[in-house]
């Protein structure tokens, strides 16, 4: 199959698309949101260990998502008016950019706050960083508005591609779904 006549995106780039977006939706679930020590409680150690190594998984799920793009083939772009073609591109490299900016501002406001960053496998990471207390919770405030930010975004970004399968029937959700479920959707040509 030929770059031009492919409609789908590869089944690596399917995986890495689902799987970061469970973990995104996990990750903000069990975030535990408020004070500094609320958070840090030893009563919410397993609670926040899980949301470090969901971020973590976010991370290094974004860096293999990126460097799979490098090789591998998108589908043929649609003939979509160039507004929609901006507005794509713009929410693509902004979901992009807060895959990062969630995990990376969560670890910086751990450590400038004085915490190592625990995954459940007894990972610890040790900050870097000399203490700047302050600092580290205007961080961390900001991982907190970034999170709800990513949400938002995939959000739209969500309700475009129905918007793109329901209205405009273009193929653009069906060329990110497994074969097995682009299938029994209805409103396919």
């Amino acid at each position: 199959m030929t770059t031009a006549a492919r409609s789908t995106y590869s089944a690596t780039a399917q995986i890495f698309h689902w799987l970061t977006a469970i973990v995104v939706v996990i990750a903000f679930a069990y975030g535990l949101g408020g004070s500094e020590q609320r958070v840090y409680l030893p009563s919410r150690d397993f609670e926040r260990q899980l949301h470090e190594t969901l971020g973590m998984a976010v991370l290094l799920l974004t860096a293999l998502r990126l460097a799979w793009k490098l090789f591998d083939q998108r589908p043929a772009p649609l003939d979509i008016p160039r507004w929609m073609e901006r507005a794509s591109g713009v929410a693509q490299a902004l979901l992009y950019l807060l895959l990062f900016a969630v995990p990376v501002s969560a670890m910086v406001g751990a450590w400038l706050e004085g915490h190592d960053v625990t995954l459940l496998a007894g990972i610890v990471f040790t900050s870097p960083l000399a203490s700047a207390h302050d600092l580290g919770v205007r961080i961390s405030e900001l991982h907190t508005w970034l999170g709800d930010a990513i949400l938002w975004v995939a959000g739209a970004h969500a309700l475009a591609a129905i918007y793109h399968h329901a209205i405009l029937n273009d193929g653009t959700l069906v060329s990110m779904l497994p074969a097995g479920i682009a299938r029994r959707l209805p409103g396919r040509r």
